[in-house]
């Protein structure tokens, strides 16, 4: 049995609970913590959980029933409760994103090195069916070279959401929908392409003039053989529909999943029917995809927990959620200094580092409002994959 101890009680909280407790024959959570200890105390009492709750973390890092954590706080404390707790010998999952600079992943993962415990960090959409299915189809090379990839991470949040007094700054939050939300769909990009040599993009603050950070950008990324990826990352779109496109060769598909394959008239343009024999082939190889037996945030902590048990190698480690942070991190120093960002990002870049961003972005407006707590705290989003 492996204990749990929960850091931060915010609404993701209740993600990790969920999938702790229908995985409650492997684990126990046996520890929350947060500063607002009232907020840890109705989470416990929403889930019915007996464990000892706290509102320093400090508390739990030489507690020896203690192996592994959740780490469910704003970004910008990763890196130390990260830190910590890893140097005390527990294992570590760790919320997207991972942190708030390069520099930061690079001292977790190194924590996790030199203490020999496991650091994961949340891609909970790489758990799902559909964008499983999906990587397989690529990985196989189905339609072939990849020419071009658009990946839409559209989402809307209204002017309060900004109020709450982590967000919509710099300091707190590390940046706006390009880090905080786009993440997801830069992670499932990045898995599915690996990492481009080239970015070029543009951010703007169009609808929240409570935050100083966008809430809305536009990404290209160049790949060494010469395909290309757009990455829209916002907050200001209605009805939230999401997609990865992904146009090859051979053939497109996507998801939510859309099999198309065209063939060529001898003059270049194409037939009115498709290529049936492709689309057949793919959309077969799609079909005998086995399903996973957990999705989401209950499938990747299933995979961390029997990874401790050494029976699975983590989907997500350190290095995965650092690749996933450097390609924000470029589409931010190129949104901010406006110029052609080539990778790696070196250690000297000023972006390298979050007193370095800190330095170097533009803030759109001045956050003005403050609150300490929200009274809701659902989260609701329309972000689903079919």
């Amino acid at each position: 049995m492996i204990n749990i101890a929960i850091i931060g009680a915010g609404g993701i909280a209740s993600a990790h609970v969920k999938a702790y407790d229908t995985l409650s024959e492997k684990c126990k959570i046996v520890a929350l913590a947060d500063i607002y200890p009232d907020k840890a105390r109705t989470l416990a009492e929403t889930f019915s959980l007996k464990c000892k709750i706290v509102s320093d973390y400090s508390e739990l890092l030489d507690d020896p029933t203690i192996d592994a954590v959740s780490i469910c706080t704003p970004p910008f404390t990763h890196r130390n409760l990260a830190v910590d707790f890893l140097r005390a010998g527990k294992h570590v999952l760790v919320e997207k994103p991972m942190a708030s600079s390069l520099k930061e992943c690079d001292d977790m993962i190194m924590a996790a090195k030199e203490s020999n415990r496991l650091l994961s960090v949340v891609a909970q959409n790489r758990f799902m069916n559909p964008i499983m299915n999906l990587s397989h189809v690529l990985n196989q090379k189905l339609i072939g070279k990849i020419a071009h990839a658009q990946i839409d991470s559209y989402w809307w949040r209204g002017h309060s959401y900004y109020d709450l007094w982590w967000r919509g700054t710099w300091e707190k939050e590390g940046g706006g929908c390009t880090l905080n939300h786009a993440v997801h769909h830069i992670d499932m990009l990045q898995w599915m392409m690996g990492m481009p040599k080239e970015i070029v993009a543009i951010s703007s603050n169009t609808l929240h003039d409570n935050a100083e950070v966008e809430d809305l950008s536009v990404a290209i990324l160049q790949y060494e053989d010469g395909g290309l990826a757009q990455v829209t990352s916002s907050v200001v779109h209605h009805g939230e529909e999401q997609q990865l496109i992904f146009q090859g060769e051979k053939a497109r598909v996507s998801v939510p999943w859309k099999v198309k394959a065209q063939k060529a008239r001898a003059n270049g343009f194409p037939y009115e029917e498709s290529d049936t024999d492709i689309e057949t082939k793919i959309q077969q190889f799609w079909d005998e995809c086995p399903l996973l037996e957990h999705e989401g945030h209950t499938g990747q902590i299933n995979q961390f927990l029997e990874a401790i048990n050494g029976q699975e190698c983590l989907l997500v480690d350190g290095i995965q959620g650092r690749n996933t942070l450097e390609l924000i991190t470029a589409i931010y120093k190129s949104a901010n200094e406006g110029v052609r960002v080539t990778l790696p990002l070196s250690v000297d870049d000023p972006f390298y580092t979050r007193e370095g961003i800190l330095a170097h972005v533009k803030r759109f407006y001045e956050k003005t409002t403050s609150i300490e707590n929200f009274s809701d705290t659902k989260i609701t989003t329309g972000g689903k994959y079919e």
